[in-house]
């Protein structure tokens, strides 16, 4: 009888197993929170400098130049291959 309940205690659905498991899928879901977190703030601080109230025209000529194809007489273009 104690041998079945020490298998079960290891192995099976909620065993010792399971829970290193469940420990290591948390582990990898902070990180990938983290990550998600700090490329969301990264796009906020973006969005708030295009505001009205607070535009920066360095953003804003970075941006009219990406969707508009636009560039000074003396700059260089430099075209990269489609991957």
């Amino acid at each position: 009888m104690v041998g079945y309940f020490a298998f079960h205690a290891v192995q099976g659905d909620r065993g010792f197993n399971a829970w290193v498991n469940l420990k290591q899928r948390i582990k990898q879901a902070e990180v990938a929170n983290a990550t998600i977190l700090a490329e969301r703030l990264l796009l906020e601080r973006r969005v708030a400098l295009l505001r009205p109230d607070n535009l920066d025209p360095d953003l804003l000529e970075e941006q009219a130049r990406a969707l508009l194809s636009f560039g000074h007489e003396d700059d260089y273009i430099v075209i990269l291959p489609q991957r």
